[in-house]
């Protein structure tokens, strides 16, 4: 009898998988915080480095939260970093003052245009086609490249005054700032980007946690045939993992685009990478049903923080980078493993 009784605390234990790995990403990203901030110099212990961070990676943590969304049903999208790439070119063209009727909000209008157009197609070839994701969203990578080309073939500095205007603005963070060498208070700062990102982690969090069509993506990625048993649309859900997912894309590719106020073909180079390791590394798994927006989002800061720790020690070549991040995703690969084998013995 009572290890019968030990059998429901295995299921709801089973249920916390998710949280477990949030939990772990979060605590992995404080330690290295706190490392970097003990250990090597007081760069760390400014604010604004803090807020830098945030801004330079404002842009990824919204790409990563819908490459999170693919990857909860068991599929994914590699298109997300030319995407972002082809929307900074056609809004860069757009904005110049050469072009007359060019405005912020066409530019909008152009970035969330050029994501529903990928998000529908993708999303049908993969969902109705049954098509791989992988080879769906190859072709979508391939795509934006040649694009992006058309579009203008060199490095392309935006000149309008209203996004200028937009772009510089700056988000200041009362009581929170540090001290100059001159004595005077300096206070921290974000950029708008920053804010929007945190209200789509906000809003994925909650859709995905609270929501029925939330519930669903977990369903799908966890088991097709059980979800379909259970009445979910299958199908549409997969269409919607995408579809989203190419649309909070375009969103990151503006919110990238106001950072660095250009278009370029080698903008948002690697991306789709980055996105994808910071997804792994909030405890997402690239077998589906398990994963977590909030752990998305510290997943950016954890790889965004690994870098800086690795530049400030003075490896600050690109292949002591990567080598580091590829240490860290097989790190987190094992912890996930980890947690899988865990469940599968409380079974």
């Amino acid at each position: 009898m009572f290890n019968k009784n030990k059998n429901p605390l295995a299921k709801k234990r089973e249920i916390s998988d998710t949280n477990l790995l949030t939990i772990i990403t979060i605590s992995i990203f404080i330690l290295m915080y706190v490392f970097a901030v003990v250990f090597l110099g007081s760069g760390f212990k400014k604010p604004q480095t803090f807020c830098n961070m945030l801004n330079a990676n404002a842009s990824l943590i919204i790409i990563s939260c819908g490459l999170s969304l693919v990857m909860i049903t068991g599929g994914i999208d590699i298109s997300v970093g030319y995407m972002t790439c082809l929307v900074c070119m056609s809004c860069a063209v757009h904005l110049d003052e050469s072009m007359k009727n060019g405005s912020l909000f066409g530019a909008i209008m152009i970035a969330l245009m050029i994501g529903v157009l990928f998000g529908l197609v993708q999303g049908y070839l993969v969902a109705y086609l049954d098509i791989q994701p992988f080879i769906v969203t190859l072709a979508g990578m391939f795509f934006a490249k040649g694009m992006t080309t058309i579009v203008n073939a060199s490095q392309f500095n935006v000149k309008n005054a209203v996004f200028d205007a937009l772009r510089y603005t700056k988000i200041l963070l009362p009581g929170i700032g540090s001290t100059n060498k001159k004595g005077v208070f300096v206070q921290a700062y974000v950029e708008p980007g920053v804010i929007i990102a945190i209200i789509v982690v906000a809003f994925m969090f909650c859709f995905l946690r609270w929501t029925k069509l939330g519930r669903s993506f977990y369903a799908v990625g966890g088991n097709k045939q059980s979800a379909n048993m259970l009445g979910i649309d299958v199908k549409r859900t997969k269409f919607l993992s995408h579809f989203i997912c190419s649309i909070l894309a375009a969103i990151g590719a503006f919110v990238y685009f106001m950072h660095v106020g250009s278009g370029s073909p080698s903008h948002a180079s690697g991306y789709e990478m980055n996105a994808i390791a910071s997804s792994i590394i909030g405890g997402t798994m690239l077998t589906g049903g398990v994963g977590n927006i909030l752990g998305t989002f510290f997943g950016v800061l954890s790889l965004a923080t690994i870098k800086d720790i690795v530049a400030s020690i003075g490896l600050d070549d690109p292949w002591w980078i990567n080598i580091t991040v590829a240490l860290m995703i097989c790190l987190f690969l094992v912890i996930q493993s980890v947690v899988l084998s865990r469940k599968n013995k409380d079974k």
